[in-house]
């Protein structure tokens, strides 16, 4: 997820500002945070009027799914998988999470925290709220708290990670705040797997992949990528990103296949590092591969930095921004049966690259989308009938009922949520998705 973008300066550029509608009402134009969900099927955006959720199913259509209006400034906006379930966290009241079924345009629960939440991961048996120094674990299908781990490595970015694979749940953060480390903790089994001692400075982004079976992170100088093997921790590839100048690592992904690794940052270029193991070539011994056997002998007797960065691979493919300086995520999706870089950007955009799998190179720009523009009948027939009805359940909402389900606070214990509708519990527990996707949350009637 992108990190909460901070308030305009004056002279700034960037993304627009929020403007008003003819009927007074803000339009949603300048980002605060955006996010991909686990397997990059949609887009889920966040800014001063709520949040909007969009289909990544074509290159030439950006279909919204949903618009919600039920948090304002809303600066943290995750759902799992393609199920109806959202979390978000509003600027507003930062120390609260809201989870929702947003097809029903219903709350579910609320839970509140000691300070405010820098970040929240979820998979299909895990959510993990992260604050400054402390992750809560809990168990998605009822939302009970299964761990609270207190005073770790002071963590202002709240930097951490969650593999999405059935098989694990796995959660990464900083283990040091004064060296490169990453604890890598089981959240099926509550307890610490191992710890790695992934860069020699702090680490700035960690991202599992899609089989939880990698761990690629990046030093906060920006230069060396690594991966590394779960949850043995082994060092599988290193990557150099560049020489020249130190860059902040904005965001960290794998392929679904585990094949390539993007990585964006504060500059112009993103970089896609290939993950393969180049093995010992039986043909004939060329001029360069005598040469390379030349300089890897003699790597054994440079300054040890020296070596590192000749063993270091590099970009087998990039893509360069037309603008620097924003914060911005990417993914690698595969759409339509083609491999895509997407660079979700704070200025209001979607950039779609295509990526050729076999040479690699510079990767061309196939599709801009705005994500958020002033015409509020264009954005009415994009999002469809369910923006109609939220709207109207926003104009005339329900009575509250008496009945309400209990969240956790960390000061007092517990904390009442918000309403359930007495209608959600009429014909057994509350599912979250209408079709045939797993069920994330459940509640029964007590």
């Amino acid at each position: 997820m992108i990190e909460p973008s901070p308030e305009p300066r004056a002279g700034e550029t960037g993304s627009s500002p929020d403007t008003e509608r003819s009927d007074g009402s803000a339009t949603l134009q300048r980002l605060h945070c955006a996010s991909f969900n686990q397997d990059t099927t949609s887009l889920a955006v966040g800014g001063k009027n709520g949040y909007r959720i969009f289909s990544l199913s074509s290159v030439d259509r950006m279909d919204c799914i949903h618009r919600g209006g039920e948090s304002p400034d809303v600066y943290i906006a995750e759902r799992l998988f393609s199920s109806s379930l959202m979390v978000l966290v509003s600027r507003s009241t930062p120390f609260r999470m809201n989870i929702y079924h947003f097809k029903k345009s219903t709350e579910i629960c609320n839970y509140s925290y000691s300070s405010n939440i820098l970040a929240v991961k979820l998979n299909r048996q895990r959510l993990i709220v992260c604050l400054e120094e402390a992750l809560y674990i809990h168990n998605i299908k009822d939302m009970k708290l299964l761990k609270s781990l207190l005073n770790t490595p002071p963590n202002p970015k709240g930097l951490c990670a969650l593999s999405v694979s059935l098989s694990s749940s796995y959660l990464a953060y900083p283990g040091s705040f004064t060296a490169g480390e990453v604890t890598l903790y089981d959240a099926l089994n509550l307890n610490t797997v191992t710890v790695i001692s992934a860069h020699a400075s702090h680490v700035a982004a960690i991202a599992f992949s899609a089989s939880g079976t990698s761990l690629a992170s990046a030093s906060e100088k920006g230069t060396v990528i690594r991966v590394f093997s779960v949850p043995d921790g082994v060092k599988l590839f290193e990557f150099r990103r560049g020489m020249k100048r130190y860059v902040s690592i904005s965001s960290l992904s794998f392929s679904a296949d585990t094949q390539f690794l993007c990585a964006s940052s504060n500059t112009e270029t993103v970089h896609i590092f290939r993950l393969e193991h180049h093995s010992p070539s039986q043909e004939s011994p060329s001029w360069s591969a005598y040469m390379g056997k030349m300089f890897s002998a003699a790597s054994t007797y440079l300054p040890s930095q020296v070596s590192d960065m000749m063993h270091q691979d590099r970009a087998f493919a990039t893509v360069r921004l037309s603008v620097a300086g924003m914060r911005n995520i990417a993914a690698l999706s595969m759409i339509q049966k083609v491999l895509c870089l997407l660079v979700a950007s704070l200025d209001g955009h979607l950039y779609i690259y295509n990526i050729d799998p076999q040479e690699g190179g510079d990767c061309p720009l196939v599709k801009k989308h705005r994500l958020f523009d002033g015409d509020d009948e264009a954005e009415l027939e994009a999002c469809g009938p369910s923006y109609a009805a939220a709207v109207a359940t926003r104009t005339n909402p329900e009575p509250a009922s008496s009945s309400a389900l209990a969240g956790y606070c960390e000061d007092v214990g517990v904390k009442r949520g918000e309403l359930i509708p007495e209608h959600e519990f009429a014909d057994g527990p509350v599912c979250l998705d209408d079709e045939q996707e797993f069920p994330p949350v459940s509640f029964q009637n007590s």
